[in-house]
């Protein structure tokens, strides 16, 4: 039998690198891992242990979570399983010369009825438990061309609870999940760090101290928002829209390296929802509080029956995690819905046991009518732009495409059969006491009729505890009723409630133990809320501003109150410079930073120090009409600082502007943003690439703010130098126009007190009417301008900012490592 690493040993020279010899050993037979490398083009080697050894590919642009990317793997030469552990550098000039990192590890298994030897009928379809890598997927072998030396396969992620956004393995996962090391750290030969973080896969270096606000300790259960229940879904851009999940709702609490469950009451559930609690507990946290919804599946809906029999007989349950309330001793609920779900989402990679619950932005009309069209409850609509009030209001609200409620159960009629009993009675809160409201005979099967009236019979009283009135006009009905002390709550659904105020139709669900008696009221669709009005009056709304398309200073307005539910997350609240052109972009136009009182009460202005000691008053808005009193006041472009006005002195990102010489065409932009994207991810920072809307690319960078301006002008200013001294023919790191000739400028100069940068969806002072859009890495290779979208593109823009491609764009939680 010919030895399967002979081809691994004749191309290295163990005498000069440090990978171990190929020697057979048995192994368990199912492990994989996957090691990141920096050799002649970066990749990363994918490996799967059969027969002994680690079948080996090299995944030229690494795996990717979103079904639809197919990527390359092109088949290596088998390795040892001590490779599994390897990681360092090989040295330059040998075979695969370059940095290692141990970038996956676990097991893997063939789904059921395949195997590993599929993998020489070119197919094999598995699934992963590994670190970063989860769930099921699909190694494909593509048919040989002409004079192809090697086998190209396609690995590709099966639509699974695990699946997710493109980039969010490669471009976020930038750590050794051995060691805690960036690349770089491992090429220079630094140490692991004494612990490593708890990760997913989001970013950490390894220089990292503790985050701002670092609190450990759990939080406290708090009073979760409640919904309004309307009768239909509000129309407008200004909201985001759920799936009404059929379930139970939970808040979770994490802290100190354990997670508690409790119900929507207070009511601590940790041991029934074990699993959850766990599973809470391994996220990338020191403490928080999240929000969610806690469901059972059935024919992979959501069934609620089936949540009952999961929480009694300890079956699989899911959260579906909706809201962030605080993190890491930071209390979120001031901010927009749309920026905690935006943190939310960055801390949770799917899986059976906690998932994000999606969103859309707009469009709920569309949603609702396929929940509906799919059997589902309904949709819950929120206001993008509204904190978190922990009570009910109307800035959450639920339509239903069937009705179903909570009652309480008062008594019950005896049955003429051999069953318990013909129906249960039902009855709601109403001023200090409750009245009736029907029966329900349906929905039960024998045990559960057996376990009811046990617990009926417990509860046994006299006299009704519904109030006389409304049991006057249904005596026939209720002819040798039983009665009970209203303690237990049902989930009902029924077709209508009739003029007496009584169900027609009904079926029972199930109980529920999460909801207290008192708190169960009927519930009565209000009207849904007129699309949110702009209070700010748009004069001369058909002057056009840009005259190569003909879009108007009421458009303009329109886009910014379309877009505010996500653009202001990124322009609100931080000292804003805008581009003022009162006659059109084709007149004068003038940057103006400060407030002359000009703009009315709804644009803001905070007190800022200048370097001689002068305070100013800058400009900032925080809602929609600040946004459109700026277009009122002839404004086109926002521009931001790095920092909030809540923290001055400390940026929460950091910008590097490729400004490429007019001669060079957007390929050389695009690849040189990747190539910087790269170099900050070898020192362990997450980047996310913003189309300038002018003809560059903005490299962005999310920061926990902790260091302060001058520090990160310095790690920024040092950067730059480093690539353009590294590349000077392709990068310069001087204003000087002379020397920027046929080179791309790394304008690091917004990353200085002061400095402003676009801000993400606002309009540039441009012929067509172009928008600053976030992208990501992967879309950006097949973009051709840096000016893609446009003012009257808000409709795309609302639904690409939802989509797998940008999820978690432009969040991260990282700070500078030494340079």
């Amino acid at each position: 039998m010919p030895d399967p690493l002979a081809r691994y040993n004749a191309k290295r020279d163990f005498a000069k690198t440090a990978e171990p010899a190929g020697t057979l050993a048995p192994g368990h037979g199912n492990s994989f891992m996957v090691q990141k490398h920096d050799a002649t083009r970066l990749h990363w080697d994918f490996r799967l242990e059969v027969d002994g050894v680690l079948k080996s590919w090299a995944v030229t642009r690494g795996p990717s979570l979103d079904p639809g990317e197919k990527r390359l793997a092109v088949r290596t030469e088998d390795h040892p399983l001590s490779y599994a552990t390897f990681e360092g550098t090989i040295p330059a000039g040998e075979y695969g010369g370059g940095t290692v990192m141990l970038w996956d590890r676990g097991t893997w298994a063939p789904i059921a009825g395949k195997s590993a030897s599929d993998l020489e009928k070119g197919h094999l379809h598995f699934t992963l438990d590994g670190e970063r890598m989860k769930g099921e997927w699909l190694l494909i072998r593509l048919k040989p061309r002409a004079k192809e030396k090697r086998e190209n396969w396609l690995l590709r992620k099966i639509d699974d609870a695990f699946a997710g956004g493109t980039d969010t393995l490669v471009e976020e996962a930038l750590t050794s999940v051995a060691t805690g090391r960036t690349m770089a750290a491992i090429a220079s030969g630094k140490a692991p760090p004494a612990a490593k973080r708890k990760a997913r896969g989001k970013p950490a270096a390894a220089t990292t101290p503790k985050r701002r606000g670092a609190g450990k300790a759990m939080p406290a259960f708090r009073e979760p928002q409640l919904c309004t229940l309307v009768d239909s879904v509000p129309a407008g851009g200004g909201w985001l829209h759920e799936v009404k999940y059929d379930g139970y709702r939970a808040l979770v609490a994490i802290g100190g390296g354990k997670a508690r469950v409790y119900t929507r009451s207070g009511l601590d559930w940790s041991d029934k929802f074990a699993a959850i609690a766990d599973a809470a507990a391994a996220l990338p946290v020191d403490s928080a509080l999240i929000d969610g919804e806690i469901v059972a599946f059935k024919d992979g809906r959501p069934d609620f029956s089936t949540l009952k029999d999961a929480i009694a007989d300890g079956g699989d349950m899911t959260l579906f995690a909706f809201d962030l309330l605080a993190c890491d001793g930071e209390d979120l609920t001031g901010l927009p819905t749309v920026e905690r779900k935006d943190r939310l989402q960055a801390m949770i990679a799917n899986g059976p046991r906690i998932q994000f619950a999606e969103h859309v932005l707009g469009s709920g009309e569309e949603l609702f009518a396929t929940m509906c069209r799919e059997g589902l409850e309904g949709v819950v609509s929120k206001r993008a732009d509204a904190p978190y009030a922990g009570a009910r209001n109307r800035t959450w609200l639920k339509a239903k495409c069937i009705q179903r409620q909570e009652f309480v159960i008062v008594g019950w009629t005896p049955s003429t059969k051999s069953r318990g009993f013909k129906s249960l009675l039902l009855g709601v809160r109403e001023g200090k006491g409750f009245r009736y409201a029907g029966k329900v005979g349906t929905g039960f099967d024998q045990a559960l009729m057996a376990d009811l009236s046990d617990r009926l019979a417990d509860l046994s009283v006299d006299t009704p505890s519904v109030d006389a009135a409304s049991l006057a006009a249904h005596k026939a009905a209720l002819r040798g009723a039983k009665w009970v002390r209203p303690k237990l709550v049902a989930e009902i659904a029924f077709a209508e409630v009739t003029p007496d105020k009584v169900l027609r139709h009904s079926s029972f669900l199930g109980l529920r133990g999460d909801k207290a008696a008192k708190e169960v009221v009927a519930e009565v669709p209000e009207p849904a809320p007129a699309a949110p009005a702009v209070h700010v009056t748009v004069s001369n709304r058909d002057r056009v501003i840009f005259p190569e398309s003909d879009v108007t200073k009421g458009e303009l307005a329109d886009y910014y109150a379309q877009m505010s539910p996500i653009m202001l997350p990124w322009a609100g609240r931080r000292p804003v410079s805008l581009v003022r052109c009162p006659q059109g972009r084709a007149k004068a136009c003038f940057f103006q930073k400060h407030d002359a009182g000009s703009f009315g009460e709804q644009v803001h202005h905070v007190d800022v120090r200048e370097k001689d000691g002068s305070v100013e008053p800058y400009l900032y808005v925080d809602d929609t009409d600040g946004l459109v009193a700026c277009v009122q006041m002839g404004t086109i472009e926002f521009h931001g600082w790095g920092s909030s006005i809540d923290d001055l002195e400390k940026p929460d990102r950091l910008v590097i502007d490729l400004d490429p010489d007019e001669g060079l065409d957007f390929a050389d932009t695009k690849r040189a943003a990747d190539h910087v994207s790269a170099q900050l991810a070898e020192l362990g920072l997450v980047s996310f690439p913003l189309l300038s809307g002018g003809k560059g690319v903005h490299v962005v960078v999310p920061l926990t703010p902790q260091a302060e301006w001058p520090a990160v002008r310095d790690f920024a200013d040092r950067f730059a130098r480093a690539l353009s001294a590294a590349e000077p023919d392709r990068f310069v790191a001087v204003m000087t126009k002379a020397k920027r000739k046929g080179k791309i400028f790394i304008d690091y100069l917004r990353n200085q007190r002061g400095s402003t940068a676009i801000m993400p969806y606002s309009a540039r002072a441009r012929a067509g009417a172009p928008v600053a859009a976030p992208v990501s890495w992967t879309e950006l290779r097949d973009i051709d301008t840096a000016a893609r979208w446009g003012v009257r593109d808000a409709t795309e823009l609302l639904e690409r900012a939802t989509s797998r491609a940008l999820a978690g764009w432009g969040v991260a939680d990282q700070v500078l490592p030494d340079l």
